[in-house]
């Protein structure tokens, strides 16, 4: 009698509401049927092509408006009911392709932190259109996520900015430019910029910019390991005007709004390789009970089992985590940065180290593009340093754990 036991999708979690499962089979449907057929075209394309008219990206993106995902429909709901909902979502959409749960994403993001800044005005004007979140700059890429300088050396400084804003009566003038790393960037109708002040570089703001708006422009996407079908690129500002309404974080809340942005987006960017362990694992169990080695299917080696069971344990743990803190975050009075750090840093190392053992298992075949495994170890790869290095957040949750009473 066989003792296989055949779990849901979502693991060991407990049993999803009805609203849940509805979301889950929805999501999953679109990543099966939609999302896989076009990212493994679209991995093969430059990243010129990818946003060319005709690149599958379009289509992913259009469906994605039937997934039913509305931010501020979510933010009306009780606050974990809600984070559980994206959660499931994000999950799923990263099983289909980290890279294009991104794209997906990303267009969120200026939604999103209008969102948390409690903004609704903010968030009504970004809802429905492509969006990106522009932090990182070409001299300050990790530096961006510490705003109040806890990590910086003594022996040292930030420097100047890459990009300044300057506040002149009603409005905020912009100029300089943000990297090549800004998701989304070359097809964004909108942005959600943290940027500092060119009068107090100490000091900055949040504002949300139209992208179509005089004095922007935009250079080209860029080319990279993984994460292919998520465009990356620069934004440059000349002189750009923006209503000073649009700001939804001023300079005396700049500082916390980042640390609250960080702890929104890091459990985000876990989720965004929590399918792809998930994914990895799938691919590896299935493969062991196809592929013979010895005269026998590789799952009939003791070693195949041994290394099965570890990578089902990490995907199970990585959950695990992920979800904790997402509940956590979504009910406390104030969220901890150190839990979502964690969040980020675990899961996307547990993916990684899941990926590279399912590639393992395939042998010469997990090298090859006829599998997905290179792939998902080139993505999960990639989100080990995606919205700041993994080491730079472990030190940023670490200066969350030093409790002054105590020294």
């Amino acid at each position: 009698m066989s003792k296989y036991i055949d779990l849901p999708m979502c693991g060991l979690e407990e049993p999803l509401s009805e609203t849940e499962r509805a979301l889950q089979d929805t999501v999953h449907r679109f990543a099966v049927e939609v999302m896989r057929p076009a990212s493994a075209k679209i991995d093969q394309l430059s990243a010129e092509e990818v946003i060319a008219p005709g690149s599958e990206l379009w289509e992913v993106l259009e469906k994605s408006k039937d997934l039913g995902i509305d931010l501020i429909e979510l933010h009306e709901l009780e606050p974990l009911e809600g984070a559980r909902l994206l959660c499931i979502a994000i999950e799923e959409l990263s099983w289909g392709c980290p890279g294009l749960a991104g794209a997906i994403l990303v267009t969120f993001f200026p939604t999103m932190y209008s969102l948390l800044a409690g903004n609704m005005e903010m968030a009504k004007y970004c809802n429905g259109r492509l969006g990106c979140w522009g932090i990182t700059e070409p001299d300050h890429g990790s530096d961006m996520l510490d705003s109040g300088g806890e990590m910086a050396s003594a022996e040292g400084g930030y420097g100047r900015p890459n990009c300044v804003a300057r506040i002149e009566g009603d409005k905020v003038i912009i100029n300089g430019q943000k990297s090549a790393w800004v998701s989304g960037a070359s097809y964004a109708e909108v942005c959600v910029l943290y940027t500092r002040l060119e009068q107090d570089t100490d000091s900055g703001i949040t504002i949300i910019v139209d992208l179509d708006s005089d004095g922007v422009s935009k250079g080209k996407p860029l080319e990279k390991m993984g994460l292919r079908g998520l465009n990356q690129g620069e934004i440059f500002f000349d002189n750009v005007e923006v209503p000073i309404s649009h700001i939804i974080a001023n300079p005396d809340e700049y500082d916390d709004f980042v640390t609250a942005t960080l702890t929104e987006a890091n459990p985000h960017v876990a989720g965004m390789v929590m399918g792809a362990a998930r994914a990895a694992y799938e691919y590896a169990l299935a493969y062991a009970h196809e592929r013979k080695a010895g005269g026998v299917p590789l799952v009939q080696h003791q070693h195949v089992r041994y290394r099965l069971f570890h990578m089902f344990r990490k995907v199970e743990m990585a959950r695990a985590l992920l979800h904790r803190v997402t509940t956590y975050n979504a009910t406390a009075s104030q969220p901890a940065l150190h839990a979502s750090t964690a969040a980020k840093v675990g899961v996307t190392q547990i993916a990684f180290e899941v990926a590279n053992e399912a590639l393992q298992m395939f042998g010469g075949n997990g090298m090859t593009k006829e599998y997905p495994m290179e792939k998902l170890v080139r993505d999960t790869r990639a989100c080990l340093i995606a919205d700041g290095c993994n080491e730079v957040l472990a030190i940023k949750g670490g200066t969350q754990l030093v409790n002054p009473d105590l020294l």
